[in-house]
């Protein structure tokens, strides 16, 4: 890839990756517009080591919290309510890994079709803007129960679907729970780090194992320019949430479905 390739799709992948929206759809225009070829595995490892950095550096002090009582509750502190966080997102994060051992080869074939991208586009961008109207959204992240989790934990599992969001789809989940707009989009955030850090090992493993040169030059630039523009996507989407609630990102949802369709078509 051309440094302008790179950019772009480094910074798509960044900004898509948090915002409920679906990386997929939109990695999977510049390649039908400008018949670009496949980002290759130095791109794959690049971004996902950008967003981890940035969801990292973003909740650096949560996360730090999380894991001290974490460890802390086999001591004497015993369970508190950061060490019951982390529980819930190991819970959450186990239906997304069982879901993705056993649909893996689908995934990579049908499930990557225009129409499949298009059509979850469109669905689930529907069922976020249900839940963000329907939702009580009183709930802080505080009360995230193991059973809350398990239930958000198994719609993120959906998103193995290209086109759901996987975003989109756990703070939809959360919305209908009952959780404020706040805590449903920082548990959406927290539970990326784990999926981040397995497919951002397994991308990795891959690399190496391929026997390919490292395009070192290919990764640095994809890690610094997904992980600014994941940061500032984090920064920005929490800081204007309460004011703007979901509906734009759902409109934009509708659109980009049905130019999908039309495209497809």
């Amino acid at each position: 890839m051309d440094v302008l390739q790179l950019a772009a799709l480094a910074i798509i992948q960044g900004l898509t990756e948090f915002l409920p929206i679906s990386s997929s759809a939109h990695l999977i225009l510049p390649s039908q517009l400008f018949g670009w070829s496949d980002q290759g595995l130095a791109f794959d490892v690049a971004v996902h080591i950008g967003s981890l950095g940035a969801v990292l550096f973003a909740f650096r002090h949560e996360v730090g919290r999380i894991l001290v009582a974490w460890f802390a509750q086999f001591g004497k502190r015993g369970s508190t309510p950061e060490s019951r966080l982390g529980w819930a997102i190991l819970v959450g994060t186990v239906p997304a890994v069982i879901f993705g051992l056993l649909i893996e080869d689908w995934i990579a074939s049908a499930g990557r079709s225009v129409l499949v991208i298009a059509t979850t586009t469109v669905v689930f961008g529907v069922l976020l803007g249900i839940a963000d109207l329907r939702g009580s959204r009183v709930k802080p992240i505080e009360r995230m129960t193991l059973k809350t989790a398990l239930l958000v934990g198994l719609a993120q599992a959906l998103a193995l679907i290209p086109g759901t969001s996987r975003s989109g789809i756990t703070m939809t989940a959360a919305l209908m729970l009952g959780f404020t707009r706040q805590a449903a989009a920082r548990f959406s955030f927290l539970l990326s780090i784990p999926l981040i850090l397995a497919a951002g090992s397994l991308k990795g493993l891959e690399l190496a194992q391929s026997g390919s040169a490292a395009q070192w030059h290919e990764i640095a630039l994809g890690v610094v320019f997904s992980f600014v523009a994941a940061w500032l996507c984090i920064k920005l989407f929490l800081a204007a949430l309460d004011r703007i609630g979901m509906m734009p990102f759902v409109i934009y949802r509708l659109l980009l479905g049905v130019a999908l369709f039309v495209w497809a078509t």
